[in-house]
């Protein structure tokens, strides 16, 4: 799994225009949590989407917390961490946080996505 890290609000844009053509997942993860440490791992251990399939993007809280609250905003979710928003053709279809994280629900919304 090879992480694109997002570091500035602008790259929400772009994430926005890229799920048009791809799903597209953010991650947000605050490196000082065990929980989110443990989601990430989690993650990390099952994903076996190909590039082509779903983009993974990787926020670090401690580092961009206003592009997390720009996201929370943008998507109109409530800011969690650690939390993942799955994003296809512009408009967040899952958000989960904490142990609720996980690629078999990724999977489900992907193939049965509830907003489509």
């Amino acid at each position: 799994m090879t992480w694109n890290p997002l570091t500035s609000t602008a790259e929400i844009d772009a994430i926005i225009e890229r799920s048009n053509q791809v799903p597209c997942l953010i991650f947000k993860h605050s490196t000082r949590c065990s929980i989110s440490f443990m989601a990430k791992h989690r993650l990390e251990g099952t994903w076996d989407f190909p590039a082509s399939l779903l983009e993974p993007f990787y926020l670090d809280l401690i580092e961009h917390r206003n592009i997390s609250n720009e996201i929370a905003q943008r998507f109109e979710v409530y800011h969690e961490s650690p939390q993942i928003l799955l994003i296809k053709n512009g408009e967040c279809i899952l958000d989960a946080s904490h142990l609720d994280i996980s690629v078999d629900e990724i999977k489900e919304v992907l193939h049965h996505p509830v907003n489509s």
